[in-house]
């Protein structure tokens, strides 16, 4: 199921054809569990000006509207941008494109795709890839479809070419070496890019990206808008489904603000950047939350020690962290690029990775690598709040009795006392009393995040590890959470923060930073030391980057 409520689609890119909306619309709207496509006759059929369209889409789910009054045309060439929080609407705006929704919804209003297929390039694209077949398979299987109806001895050149060419927009190399790799075996921005290059091979007209930044440091970030400003010079249309506006600036022509299931802006990208005129839209586009007013340093006890680790995957070497120490009531950002380590040294500390050698010393004394060895005081000693919180929950189960079950489980708390505690905490976090009840499928992305706090806190930590907490939310829900996690830090001084993040805006609001890069520590100091005068120069280019994609957004208007 799609974040805001759509399904995920399976294979290895769902196209929709238009034939097949043809033969729905027959049907009317509202036939069977899954509606597809209405393909409409007449002057859209040969107007070329609009690839695809929607008109007065509204989509309802146990009588509750989830998309309602929705039109959107899509031009070749243009990059139109489909932006909200978390439920806000967009990504089942975008699926409707491929006449995928959800099940049981009743469907009305009018989506139109008269230019046939349309790609799409999920934000987890390992889920669309076949896990058990190497990357060129993957993409001779599509290659060879296309030139069948050539004559035999043409074939494997034709389906060459196409994939040589499919590769070069989707900027990956042609090499032997990343053919021959399995899905698993490529970072997530390859994996991106090799769905991508499925749907042109395809022959998509139009590629519906789906949150195709969330998680990517600032480097990745500058390939993956380059990337698909190359693919709309080929005059292809692309719908960007985001919440990260940095990326909405660089790339988009046109923006529609959705929330609540409804357009409530709509406009070109400068308009939108400079004149706002709805409050969400305002919030939205308001600047991160920048340096602290002074370097906040931590003067508590060391209490969580790093010495000489070295943690590898097999024998490949994937983190050499060397020293580190957090002290009570501390926030430590680390900071790096996709692959550099960062998650690695969140899970040595936590207990989630056990072939490192070194140490991790809590309160003077070596942890156990292993969860499993920690006895239960460690256990809930070190905390960890995931970076995809609905995958860390039970969706069979209420999320207060999830949270409550941390406080029984590992400190021994007689259960009715653990759910009034864990009601407490939830409450105090700003989630509603009857939404805790509710089991994690009907809470939001920001929501589930502040339950995954929660659970982390009845355990009654020491150290809190945050790994890539605010990378699937909006700005607005980003902020809320930075807000919410400096407000627990005071109401619990002795509590360490460990933030692990590829975004400079949260790190900001750290009191230390250390940067990683190829799995080892280049650098580290104070917050404003690192952000105003950086020494290494990764940090200088992971700064220039980040500030080079704002300041070109701001400059330079779409597809900087």
């Amino acid at each position: 199921m799609g974040r805001d409520g759509g399904p995920q689609p399976h294979g290895p890119v769902r196209a929709a054809l238009g034939r097949r909306g043809a033969r729905a619309a027959d049907r009317g709207p509202d036939h069977g569990r899954q509606p597809a496509l209405r393909r409409t006759a007449g002057q859209e059929e040969t107007d070329m000006s609009v690839v695809a369209g929607i008109t007065g889409l509204r989509i309802e789910v146990g009588g509750r509207a989830i998309v309602d009054g929705v039109n959107l045309q899509v031009v070749p060439g243009k990059i139109t941008a489909l932006v909200g929080a978390s439920g806000s609407g967009k990504t089942t705006t975008g699926l409707a494109l491929l006449g995928e929704y959800p099940a049981g919804a009743r469907v009305s209003g009018e989506v139109r795709v008269p230019a046939g297929l349309v790609g799409y390039v999920p934000q987890q694209p390992a889920s669309v890839l076949n896990p058990a077949r190497r990357v060129g398979a993957l993409l001779r299987d599509i290659a060879r479809a296309q030139v069948r109806e050539l004559p035999r001895a043409e074939r494997r050149d034709a389906a060459r070419d196409r994939i040589v060419r499919a590769l070069a927009l989707a900027q990956l190399p042609e090499g032997e070496e990343l053919l021959r790799r399995y899905p698993h075996q490529l970072s997530g921005g390859q994996q991106q890019r090799v769905v991508l290059a499925q749907a042109l091979l395809l022959g998509a007209r139009v590629v519906v990206a789906d949150e195709p930044t969330t998680g990517q440091d600032a480097l990745t970030k500058r390939r993956i808008v380059d990337q698909l400003a190359q693919v709309a010079r080929q005059g292809i249309a692309v719908v960007l489904l985001s919440h990260d506006m940095d990326v909405v600036r660089a790339l988009a022509d046109e923006v529609l603000v959705m929330r609540g299931g409804r357009v409530v802006e709509s406009g070109t990208v400068d308009r939108i950047r400079l004149e706002p005129r709805h409050p969400w839209t305002r919030e939205l586009v308001a600047p991160g939350p920048g340096l602290p007013a002074t370097a906040r340093d931590g003067h508590g006890a060391a209490v969580l020690q790093v010495r000489g680790l070295v943690a590898r995957y097999g024998r490949t070497v994937a983190l050499r962290a060397g020293a580190l120490t957090l002290r009570a009531g501390e926030c430590l950002a680390v900071v790096g690029r996709s692959g550099s380590g960062k998650t690695t040294l969140a899970r040595c500390l936590a207990g989630l990775h056990r072939d490192h050698d070194g140490d991790v010393l809590l309160d003077g004394m070596p942890l156990p690598r292993s969860l499993r060895a920690r006895t239960r005081g460690q256990l809930a000693a070190v905390q960890y709040v995931f970076q995809d919180a609905r995958a860390s929950f039970d969706e069979h189960r209420p999320v207060l009795d999830q949270v409550a079950r941390t406080a029984v489980r590992l400190r021994g708390a007689v259960p009715d006392e653990a759910r009034a505690e864990a009601l407490d905490t939830l409450t105090g976090l700003g989630l509603a009393e009857e939404g805790v009840r509710r089991r994690p499928g009907q809470l939001s992305g920001g929501e589930l995040q502040r339950a995954a706090i929660a659970r982390a806190l009845l355990a009654r930590p020491w150290v809190l590890v945050c790994d890539e907490i605010t990378s699937g939310l909006d700005p607005v829900t980003r902020r809320a959470l930075l807000d919410l996690l400096a407000a627990v830090q005071r109401e619990r001084p002795e509590l360490a923060l460990v933030l692990i993040t590829h975004d400079l805006e949260v790190a900001a609001v750290a009191t230390r930073i250390a940067v990683l890069n190829g799995g080892e520590v280049v650098e580290q100091g104070t917050a404003r030391e690192v952000l105003t005068t950086p020494r290494h120069p990764f940090t200088v280019s992971l700064m220039e980057t980040s500030a080079g994609l704002t300041a070109e957004t701001a400059d330079m208007g779409p597809h900087a």
